[in-house]
């Protein structure tokens, strides 16, 4: 059923998708879909949340900007696919609250799931103490969701990796890390 979801999702787009379209798709009949689910926005919040249920996980190059790199052009990929998928989501969610907090779900999911990121490089030493996880992520992958979703603008080979140095020096130079505690003493 949710492959039948985002195949029309990525034809169609969230306007085009109905319960009739899904439910032809699929090979089944409407009132099977509308049992499960009372409308398209709960189709989406499941295909939101079946994307979490996956074993994905970060990359791990051995370095903060070649894991950056690395996530970085696995957004891109993903976003410049055709059907755009990832675009007609991110859309979808300012149409349907139930797709938004599925969405919401699904980038804390990510967020959480990226952390170890940001602790292999503090361990290695590449960043400093306290650096702001979220943060950072968000820095790193930014320009390709603005490249790509706001201007939509061609894939730009060049974007991932510089996008990926670029808050990795922000990083080692401590833009995204939290001030010490008050309560904490120096030294």
């Amino acid at each position: 059923m949710l492959e039948a979801v985002l195949a029309e999702l990525g034809e169609h787009g969230y306007d085009g998708l109905t319960m009739e379209a899904v439910a032809a798709r699929a090979g089944v009949h409407r009132a099977t879909v509308y049992r499960r689910w009372n409308d398209v926005g709960g189709l989406l919040a499941d295909v939101l949340d079946a994307a979490g249920d996956d074993d994905w996980g970060p990359p791990d190059t051995g370095s903060l900007e070649g894991d950056l790199a690395a996530l970085n052009q696995e957004i891109q990929t993903a976003m410049a696919a055709e059907p755009p998928i990832m675009a007609a989501l991110i859309a979808a969610s300012f149409r349907s609250e139930k797709a938004a907090r599925a969405q919401q779900r699904l980038w804390e999911d990510r967020y959480t799931r990226c952390e170890i990121v940001v602790a292999r490089a503090a361990h290695r030493g590449e960043l400093p103490p306290r650096t702001d996880a979220r943060r950072l992520l968000i820095a790193a992958t930014a320009p390709l969701y603005h490249h790509l979703v706001l201007l939509r603008t061609p894939p730009d080979p060049a974007l991932p990796g510089h996008a990926a140095r670029t808050a990795a020096l922000a990083a080692a130079a401590g833009a995204f890390a939290e001030p010490p505690s008050a309560n904490t003493t120096p030294g």
